[in-house]
């Protein structure tokens, strides 16, 4: 890393954000800059929609048929290379999204957003959106918005003043920033890499101790199921049926405000006074469900192959009935049995067991589901081994989040430091090209379920 040095000289301004600016600097009004994007897409010229993705203007997945998207897109914005498009909805309350994106092609986008064009002979696109990033990552924009829900609209923005250094200078910037910030993003890209090799490895590991014990010197027979392979000579064959049975417990009379949602493979509280998401006005139609059930989410198999689908119970309250719920028996541990039906969900088991349209299933599909069974005295040996093997991995993971964590605070300072004169970066050389997007990397988790969606 560079030891970047300031200016020489600063002259101060009266911007409540920014005391002072390199000398040479100016000062101009944000309307100066920027004309408002509001050609709506009646004509249907343009298909491709776009949307934010970690701050990120990316293409959206076309869902519906053609009539339907039709509607709908005729009344988005349409949108050049180089606009930069805002969201400012719901900043009362949402302080996380990151608001600031630029466009790479031609296309539309909800004109719910504010889009805007940059006047190129005053201001470079890239800097002007570092520049409008800045605002946002300091949670500027989210004061600036107006009504009940905050909700910010280009009247607003264009009062506001920004810095400006020269045009050429802005390009220098640009291209530094671009620069670092591509090396920054293939490091976080690299390192989101090892996180998912290392959640594949737990896996893997957890696997071999679900299906063949922790004990290598065991003698082995064919557990007679083809994915499974071989397991411990001495194990038992049993049915599912015979290890659980399905709970229903309604809480039309009991009335419970535990409110519980499975999200990323576990049972999480979520808060029942929440707005967000789909809640419904009444919690009759939940479930009961106790410590040490198991749920299970066989909806919509058909459409969502990513998922995890299968949770641990550690407290009594009450989730969604679309979900199966499971009463263990006494032949087995809880919670080997839900690492046994984890491990059957990673490797895909439930899928096309379903029918519908959404390929849902229930108990009824999965009673007879074969499970190899260790005694007692060994499940809970395999449960400390699966342990173990969390907790050395999960060490990891927590130290490489961290590393991640610290760059990117790294490079949201650094962008600030650059774009607003703190640090002077005119006479590094860099090579003129724009970064590209972050690349996706899906890590193996679950996107969390949407109560009262499958009721």
């Amino acid at each position: 890393m560079e030891d970047l040095k300031p200016y020489p000289k600063y002259k101060t301004t009266k911007l409540n954000w920014l005391n002072q600016v390199p000398i040479d600097w100016d000062v101009k009004r944000t309307a100066a800059l920027f004309h408002e994007k509001k050609t709506l897409n009646k004509e249907y010229q343009f298909k491709q929609a776009f949307q934010f993705k970690f701050g990120e203007i990316v293409n959206k997945k076309q869902i519906g048929t053609q009539e339907e998207l039709k509607e709908t897109y005729q009344k988005y914005t349409i949108v050049d290379k180089d606009d930069i498009v805002i969201n400012g909805l719901n900043l009362n309350y949402d302080f996380l999204t990151q608001r600031v994106g630029k466009v790479r092609e031609s296309g539309i986008i909800t004109s719910a957003y504010i889009s805007i064009s940059p006047q190129k002979e005053e201001i470079e696109p890239r800097y002007a959106c570092y520049l409008l990033k800045t605002l946002d990552n300091r949670k500027m924009l989210n004061g600036m918005g107006t009504g009940i829900r905050l909700t910010l609209s280009f009247p607003e923005l264009k009062k506001q003043y920004l810095p400006l250094p020269t045009l050429s200078e802005q390009i220098q910037i640009a291209n530094y920033l671009d620069y670092k910030v591509a090396l920054i993003n293939k490091f976080i890209k690299d390192k989101k890499k090892e996180i998912i090799l290392l959640k594949e490895q737990k896996q893997a590991e957890i696997n071999q101790a679900v299906t063949r014990g922790v004990n290598p010197n065991a003698k082995m027979k064919d557990s007679g199921i083809s994915w499974i392979g071989e397991i411990p000579e001495h194990w038992d064959k049993r049915y599912l049926f015979q290890l659980s049975e399905e709970q229903k417990q309604s809480n039309k009379s009991i009335k419970n405000q535990n409110l519980l949602s499975l999200s990323y493979g576990r049972i999480i509280n979520k808060d029942i006074n929440s707005t967000a998401g789909l809640l419904p006005a009444s919690f009759d139609t939940y479930q009961i469900v106790n410590n040490g059930n198991i749920i299970l989410r066989l909806t919509d198999l058909q459409n969502d192959h990513k998922s995890l689908r299968v949770g641990l119970t550690t407290q009594t309250g009450i989730i969604t009935s679309a979900y199966t719920c499971l009463k263990v028996k006494d032949t087995i541990n809880p919670e080997y049995l839900y690492f046994a039906l984890h491990t059957y969900d990673i490797l895909k088991v439930f899928y096309g067991m379903g029918g519908g349209l959404r390929q849902s299933i229930g108990f009824k599909e999965i009673r007879k589901l074969i499970f190899n069974l260790p005694s007692l005295d060994e499940q809970q040996e395999i449960i400390t081994h699966i342990r173990s093997i969390d907790d050395r991995i999960e060490i990891a993971v927590s130290a490489i989040e961290n590393q991640i964590k610290l760059i990117q605070e790294y490079k949201t300072s650094l962008i600030s430091d650059v774009v607003t004169g703190k640090v002077d970066v005119r006479n590094i050389v860099v090579e003129n090209t724009e970064d590209e997007p972050e690349e996706d990397v899906e890590e193996m988790e679950d996107t969390e379920e949407i109560e009262n969606s499958e009721e």
